[in-house]
């Protein structure tokens, strides 16, 4: 009976949950007419192509077509996505869904044209829109397509992108008005300009988030389609269960390890509770998970593969943008955040089990005996790989000229071979989760038929982290390689079972799943194509009107300007718009009104918030928009697998996903935490790395044991706070220290050269500044942080681009040099009014005790609750 239910209380069918992640990914419509869905599919390819033929980085067509620059492929590509999302998605739930309705048909046309009409004239639009004047022609195509694009954005995202846009717009235009505050009032633009800046110029709907979506996202997103088409999704998953379904709660843990290594190939939050979750859901339930538990930890799980590197999601690829900071940067300070918090998960997953005394699926295995094996394995990946670095630098130096050729005819030979050992196995099925008998298979019988699915992974590091190549480049290799390993797979595994007669079947097979890779990839990215443009609306108008400085004032009103209440404002935020807006939209419009507030907030309050933190905790808080009841999508997605309450599974989703909305807390407090400041490239930079690793893994462990009631025994709420105040201190020890000693020494302004020149080279010194507000002539201040370069104290001067001039026992600042850091930070200052902008404190670092110190009252108390819970312990803790 009990197997019976697992698989009869399902609310979908598995074709039906298929349509699921259609509706939201890549479009529900599937027309009867075949002319019609080759249309489709030929438009798909044809995208894919003309972004792969883009990305080519060698320009070897240069002699024989024309090469695009990044105003020309930004409207193609959205030329693609906008007639795509007309003919994939329909306009309702009740509209025909195997047929195009004919208005759909003018509106794919007329939208693809007003896109295009961008490339198509984009020399006459640098000497008359571009340039501040804009034909009517201009202006009416601008506005009919911002009409068209806002109503694909509400076809294949929903309706609050759309309302969203639509509000951005009238306050662009009016300006005034009853419904407008008078803190965020303004002129209005004109409709020519509103249109100029919104179609016409570079920097609104064809603007840097389009280009990103266009240079990168396509290209990773692609990466992935052809990953999961050529079988990586059912190896990763089958690898997960293999390593860890025999474990207490293993379908649970296998659950978060698949989805972590499927979040490589998938980017939709969606699609990946339904692939991983089908197969992962009907056991947990086996086991004793309940519906809505067992669905949330899918939930949870899926919805952080965004925030793993190396591929992340697409907003991850904007921050390269709005930052100005390398990919390879972003992924250095996203990793400890991401692994600690896919490692938490398995220890909540496993403290439910606990909780519950599940049984094992099969024959028990060792818990801590697998994490063994998972760090030995991971040391043994880490020093070859290490290796393979020094071995091709060294045959660099000797044969520069012959490196690339050896290492790709290397990397052949290793593909052949790899190729040849996975022939020797049977080909993986997906097996049924709902059968009776279930034989978990061993690590030994799946990890040597899908080996060769982990070198475009490993070609795609090499390129970003090692050659430190674009993200562009790096992932336009790494999809080389797929395209040539899912065309030959399938022949060379025939081959090599002695199967020649059926070679020329196999290729064509391999051809077959290169085509539906390609065709999936692009249907993929019409809701992200969308999006970004659509976010463009957004970005524009905060960067014409004068929303974005004050809303970032009416926050501050609010938060009393303190830090730690504006950053609770601004994650609730962008909770309330992830209720209705995806991910990298979300992510668009709370990074682009709030990522530089809590920045200049925190320097107001003497915190030095790195801008890469701030744009992070935006991040953290926006993937939180597939789990957020009321609409969390992926949550309903896991329920309509599991059967249970789609507002219950959220709830529970979102208490799983605890450690993710504390973790942008924690680092904005402690940079290190995000390696901020941490050199790897020097052997005391990467042992303090691992130090930071080590510590907050482990104080993330004891957070998830606070926030589940359960560490050895149930927790009593005494222990639980206890639990909570060590891993506090564990992740943050220098707010402790800040409390005992000041971290920094006071000098007068007046002395400020004089030390300037006595502190040791690469000094970091914080200066206060007050003066008049430029836009409001109040008062205001900020902190500066000031590093000591240069031998003397007035080279230190001139190189920070700060322009002194002492008056008695004050300091008064002149206007700093045009295009240095300074000048940006202080560009809100009034430097011509009557009152003076003037230096008001300086502060320059004092030796005081380790901030570790205080680790040691943390872990007595710790060992206090460990002895009071020995005592009720009545399981082993793993």
């Amino acid at each position: 009976m009990a197997d019976k239910d697992q698989g009869g209380n399902r609310q979908f069918s598995d074709e039906e949950l298929q349509d699921l992640v259609a509706s939201s990914d890549s479009g529900a419509r599937a027309p009867t007419n075949r002319n019609v869905a080759l249309l489709i599919s030929g438009l798909a390819l044809a995208w894919s192509l003309f972004q792969l033929w883009i990305a080519q980085p060698m320009l070897w067509f240069a002699q024989y077509a024309p090469v695009f620059n990044s105003s020309e492929t930004r409207p193609i590509h959205l030329t693609f996505a906008i007639v795509l999302a007309f003919l994939a998605y329909p306009a309702f739930k009740s509209s025909p869904r195997g047929h195009i309705p004919l208005a759909d048909w003018l509106l794919a046309a007329i939208g693809g044209f007003c896109a295009f009409y961008i490339f198509l004239f984009s020399d006459h639009l640098a000497t008359t829109a571009r340039s501040g004047l804009p034909t009517t022609t201009q202006v009416v195509i601008g506005a009919t397509g911002l009409l068209v694009l806002l109503e694909a954005s509400r076809r294949a995202l929903g309706p609050a992108l759309t309302i969203v846009g639509s509000l951005f717009l009238l306050y662009a235009y009016m300006g005034t008005g009853w419904l407008i505050p008078d803190l965020i009032e303004h002129e209005g633009l004109s409709f020519t300009a509103l249109i100029n800046a919104q179609w016409l110029d570079t920097a609104g709907v064809f603007g840097i988030p389009l280009g990103v979506s266009t240079a990168f996202v396509f290209l990773f997103v692609l990466f992935g389609s052809l990953l999961d088409k050529a079988g990586a999704g059912n190896y990763f998953i089958k690898l997960a269960f293999a390593g860890l379904g025999h474990l207490r709660g293993g379908p649970a843990k296998a659950a978060v390890v698949g989805s972590a290594m499927t979040g490589l190939i998938s980017g939709s939050s969606i699609a990946n509770v339904v692939t991983t979750g089908t197969f992962t859901i009907p056991l947990m339930k086996r086991v004793g998970f309940t519906n809505e538990q067992a669905g949330s930890v899918e939930v949870a799980s899926s919805v952080n593969g965004q925030i793993m590197p190396p591929v992340m999601g697409a907003a991850a690829f904007l921050m390269v943008e709005f930052i100005g900071i390398s990919y390879v940067e972003v992924i250095k300070h996203a990793f400890i955040p991401a692994v600690i918090s896919y490692i938490a998960l398995i220890y909540i997953v496993h403290l439910e089990a606990l909780k519950k005394d599940m049984p094992a699926l099969g024959e028990a295995k060792s818990f801590v005996g697998m994490l063994v094996k998972f760090f030995v394995g991971f040391a043994i990946a880490g020093v070859a790989f290490t290796a393979l670095i020094y071995l091709v630098g060294g045959l660099r130096s000797v044969l520069p000229g012959l490196t690339g050729p050896i290492m790709m005819t290397v990397l052949g030979l290793v593909y052949l071979g790899l190729v040849a050992i996975a022939a020797r196995q049977p080909d993986l099925k997906e097996d049924d989760p709902n059968d009776p008998e279930i034989k978990l298979p061993t690590v030994g019988e799946v990890y040597a038929t899908g080996l060769h699915y982990v070198l475009p992974i490993i070609v795609l590091v090499w390129f970003l982290m090692v050659e430190r190549q674009s993200p562009a480049k790096s992932a336009f290799y790494a999809t080389s390689l797929m395209l040539a390993i899912i065309v030959t797979q399938r022949p060379l595994k025939a081959m090599f079972r002695g199967q020649g007669g059926e070679l020329a079947a196999q290729f064509k097979a391999g051809l077959g799943d290169l085509r539906e890779g390609l065709i999936a990839g692009a249907r993929n990215m019409i809701g992200i194509g969308v999006a970004t443009a659509a976010a463009g609306i957004i970005v524009a108008t905060v960067t014409k009107t004068p929303i974005g400085t004050e809303l970032a004032a009416l926050v501050e009103q609010l938060s009393g300007g303190v830090l730690i209440i504006m950053l609770v404002l601004v994650g609730l935020f962008s909770l309330i718009l992830g209720m209705g807006l995806p991910t990298t939209a979300n992510y668009i419009v709370v990074s682009s009104l709030m990522a530089s507030v809590v920045v200049s907030l925190g320097a107001q309050e003497g915190l030095i918030v790195p801008l890469i933190a701030a744009h992070l905790f935006v991040f953290y808080f926006g993937i939180m928009a597939d789990v957020t009841p009321p609409v969390g999508l992926a949550s309903f997605a896991a329920a309509a697998v599991s059967g249970g309450d789609p507002i219950r599974t959220g709830f529970t989703a979102f208490f799983y996903s605890l450690r993710t909305v504390a973790l942008p807390f924690l680092f904005i407090f402690n940079p290190t935490l995000i390696l901020y400041g941490v050199d790897l490239g020097t052997w005391p930079g990467i042992f303090q790395a691992v130090f930071v690793f080590v510590i907050a893994t482990f104080a993330m462990l004891l957070f998830a044991a606070a926030t589940q009631g359960y560490f050895l025994a149930r927790s009593r709420i005494y222990e639980s706070a206890a639990l909570l105040l060590v891993a506090f201190t564990l992740f943050v020890p220098n707010v402790w220290l800040d409390m005992v000693q000041s971290p920094f020494r006071e000098i007068p302004p007046a002395q400020f050269e004089e030390v300037l020149g006595e502190v040791e080279e690469g000094t970091r010194m914080r200066l206060r500044v007050e003066g008049p507000d430029f836009n409001t002539g109040d008062t205001a201040e900020t902190t500066l942080v000031m590093n000591a370069e240069g031998a003397s104290a007035q080279e230190r001067i001139q190189n920070s681009g700060l322009l002194l001039f002492p008056e008695g026992d004050s300091v008064r600042l002149d206007e700093p040099m045009f295009g240095t850091a300074t000048a940006e930070k202080l560009s809100s200052f009034d430097f011509y009014a009557e009152d003076p902008v003037r230096l008001a404190q300086v502060q320059i670092p004092r030796d005081r005790i380790p901030a570790q110190v205080f680790y040691i009252p943390a872990l007595l108390l710790l060992g206090l609750v460990i002895l009071m819970q020995r005592r009720r312990q009545t399981k082993p803790a793993f």
